[in-house]
């Protein structure tokens, strides 16, 4: 093993290109894999670790306690397929003043009597504090935003007895807002009563809702209102991360395709060039088996280390992204727990080098079976050239220089070595198409309805640590803001929380008011709000409720309720998001003033400078020009950085193939050179052979990248819930297929010129040195 050892690191120092180019492309698609298996990882596994250390509840159902009683619900309860239940809890909606929103909170609470923390299901985790056992006390889910400071302050609660916070809980499943004993639920009115399920099959929807079924089949029909399942809540807080995971998951692919054609390219060039060494090596005494070693060496010794240096910048670059991806308010979840899970590191460091190694067999075989006596006399012999009959058919009719005729058909002489350098391009030109779609469709997503407005300005500032209000009343605020220089259009927003009537889930119910209600939505089905009891939800929300437009929504805030027609879907993330007009707004929440105020600049207006005079007009309030999209920043960036390393990888691998085709034809070159040929023509001739390679792969590659955009790029918009307008796929127009129809054309190119340029300042003499 040492002489196979020795051999290999001899070759590896020869061929030092071939080992940078096998490095680099091992390097890139190892960082983008680990990415995206980390990615994919990380969107499940730390929920579903904190969701099985809690028990969490695979259904939470609430029923209309004027329906069914509790003791009806427990003994249903125990039907066949229910793994275990807790309940039942009664459930109110408590509507908080504005002020208690300093505490964190929204408007409305849903609270639950609860004896204890624990329990078989849906068991909660007291982080700070004790639980509420008597009257007056409460405990609310917070895993942030709390400080041990705050335990002992009180809530006001409108409906019933102020409430002074003794604990704080965190409880994944959002079962509630805060809890509080059995006792005190009385005095707070509740309208539900809450069922936690787990089933003993819970792998989709489907079984949920058929266990469910056989829960509640023997209640009244009216007594089930509402039910949440744990895959909504799920798929809500890895959305983010599955929405990234789609195009990194792309380009690691290609990544990992690119390697396997540049190590067979590789391997095959070593061993064509190399006869006369495979015989040497044979006469010397090295089995058939010891000179395949010597081939796969040479190939782990690049790929190993590239793998590795590819996974320790993944894991780098992953501490960063990370952070980034798991934002909300759900992302607690993930702290300290999210990273490049062990078993990811494991299949990056043994897979790749494990695909380069297979990439490498076919060739190194060759070298396996050669006979030492025919290694030798066919590495010295000289070789005829394949190319010859093509080339005197292009040259015959005289359309065509000499030098571009004889280059068009070198990439014919090795037939082989040319199919792998083509495909390498054709996956070159499919990362640049497909990148290219990819940004013009996120860079559309993000500057989507960015022209509505230019300053946002809060209804609020705060100061020394004190919130201070505006000197003016709302109406004055609004018709300030449009008086001042540069603004053309002031529209007023206000956020209430309500609920769907007979459901625990949250509604952020947006209303609008002034020059341009649409604010930034972009719509992708049904038309906006027209008059009063209309809204427009996200899509996200429409998703998670199944609700399409033209359905009916009931919500409802305290004691007031209004049904309302759904007549268009938003693009927007939010699941919980439904805006409407001012009018509608105030019939279900008229207490509820503007939270904020949305300004449209003239064309050329300076938002910092309208931001200074807002300022100085009012001190209570806040105005913040809107900044960039971080998100579509980030995924335009990652995958222009991934385009570049792989574009660069592809141009390699071509300047690989034109330098071993130049040591294959040293004699041919010479013979040229003999007869007059000039070192610009034999740079053309070189140069032409690969741009007909770069051509054909332009041709092939296009294609393939616009079929990769429509596959991925709406799986990533899926995985936030969200359907993208038709403008925002529709990115190939004619001008921007031309452009990429130089893509392959220019990465062959680039990387034939140094070889080429070396190529044509050989001499004769050096030519023909060895013959």
């Amino acid at each position: 093993m040492r002489a196979v050892w020795r051999t290999a690191r001899a070759a590896v120092r020869r061929r030092r290109l071939q080992t940078l180019v096998i490095g680099l492309v091992t390097m890139v698609s190892t960082v983008a894999m680990v990415l995206a298996l980390g990615l994919v990882d990380a969107a499940s596994a730390p929920f579903d670790k904190a969701f099985a250390k809690q028990r969490g509840p695979h259904l939470i159902s609430v029923f209309d306690p004027a329906e069914v009683s509790e003791a009806r619900l427990a003994r249903a309860a125990r039907q066949p397929g229910v793994e275990a239940a807790a309940g039942p809890f009664q459930q109110a909606t408590v509507e908080l003043p504005r002020d208690a929103m300093n505490f964190g909170l929204g408007s409305n609470l849903t609270v639950v009597g609860r004896p204890g923390p624990g329990g078989p299901v849906g068991r909660v985790d007291l982080w700070a504090g004790r639980w509420a056992t008597r009257p007056g006390e409460i405990v609310v889910n917070r895993q942030s935003e709390w400080t041990d400071d705050d335990l002992g302050k009180r809530i006001e609660v409108p409906s019933g007895p102020d409430l002074t916070i003794v604990g704080f809980a965190f409880d994944l499943s959002r079962t509630a807002d805060a809890w509080v004993a059995p006792a005190q639920m009385t005095v707070l009115r509740p309208s539900a009563t809450q069922m936690l399920f787990r089933f003993e099959d819970a792998s989709t929807d489907n079984r949920l809702r058929a266990q469910l079924a056989a829960v509640t089949d023997s209640l009244p029909k009216d007594a089930l209102t509402g039910t949440r399942s744990y895959l909504a809540l799920k798929d809500q807080i890895g959305g983010s991360a599955r929405a990234y995971a789609p195009y990194l998951l792309a380009f690691g692919l290609l990544g990992i395709l690119v390697a396997v054609l540049i190590v067979a390219n590789v391997v095959s060039g070593a061993v064509i060039s190399g006869f006369r060494h495979i015989g040497i090596l044979k006469a010397l005494g090295f089995t058939p088996g010891q000179v395949l070693a010597v081939y796969l060496t040479m190939i782990c010794v690049p790929a190993i280390l590239g793998c590795a240096l590819g996974t320790g910048i993944g894991n780098l670059v992953a501490g960063l992204f990370f952070d980034f991806v798991f934002t909300g308010p759900e992302a607690g979840v993930f702290h300290g727990s999210v990273g490049i899970a062990p078993r990811v590191n494991a299949l990056a460091l043994l897979g790749m080098p494990v695909v380069c190694i297979l990439a490498a067999l076919a060739p190194g075989l060759r070298a396996h079976r050669l006979s030492a006596a025919r290694a030798i006399s066919t590495g010295g012999a000289p070789r005829a050239g394949r190319a010859l009959g093509i080339q005197r058919r292009l040259a015959g009719d005289g359309l065509l220089p000499r030098s571009v005729s004889l280059g068009m058909g070198l990439p014919f002489a090795r037939p082989g070595r040319s199919a792998l350098t083509l495909a390498a391009v054709v996956l070159g030109v499919t990362t640049v198409t497909f990148a290219t779609g990819l940004a013009t469709t996120m860079t559309r997503f993000g500057d989507a309805g960015r022209d509505a407005y230019q300053v946002t300005v809060y209804a609020s500032n705060y100061k020394n640590g004190k919130e201070v209000r505006p000197e003016h009343s709302d109406l004055e605020l609004q018709a300030l803001l449009r008086s001042l220089p540069g603004a053309i259009e002031v529209t007023a927003r206000a956020d209430a929380d309500v609920r769907m009537a007979g459901s625990d889930q949250q509604v952020w119910f947006e209303g609008r008011r002034g020059d341009e209600i649409r604010l930034d939505d972009v719509l992708t089905d049904g038309r906006w709000v027209h008059r009063t009891g209309e809204v427009v939800a996200s899509s996200a929300f429409l998703r998670h409720h199944d609700l399409r437009v033209g359905d009916r929504v009931r919500l409802e805030k305290g004691e007031r309720r209004q049904t309302l027609t759904v007549v268009g879907a938003i693009m927007n993330t939010n699941a919980r998001l439904v805006a409407t007009n001012w009018a509608t707004l105030t019939r279900l929440a008229p207490q509820e003033e503007p939270l904020a105020y949305h300004v449209k600049l003239r064309d050329g207006a300076d938002p910092a400078a309208y931001v200074r005079a807002a300022k100085a007009a009012d001190p209570g309030i806040n105005p913040t020009p809107v900044g960039p999209n971080s998100v579509t920043q980030t995924i335009v960036g990652s995958a222009t950085a991934l385009t570049l390393l792989l574009t660069v990888v592809a141009a390699l691998g071509v300047f690989n193939t034109v330098v071993l085709n130049t040591q294959d034809r040293r004699r041919d070159l010479g013979m040229l050179k003999s007869i007059g040929m000039t070192p610009r023509q034999v740079t053309v001739m070189t140069m032409t052979s690969m741009a007909v390679l770069g051509a054909i792969g332009s041709v092939v590659g296009i294609p393939l990248g616009v079929a990769g955009h429509h596959m991925v790029v709406p799986r990533m918009a899926d995985a936030v819930d969200i359907d993208l307008p038709s403008y925002m796929m529709d990115v190939w127009q004619l001008p921007a297929l031309a452009a990429l129809a130089l893509a392959g054309l220019v990465t062959a190119l680039l990387g034939a010129f140094i070889p080429a340029r070396r190529a044509a300042r050989l001499t004769v003499a050096q030519v023909l040195h060895n013959e």
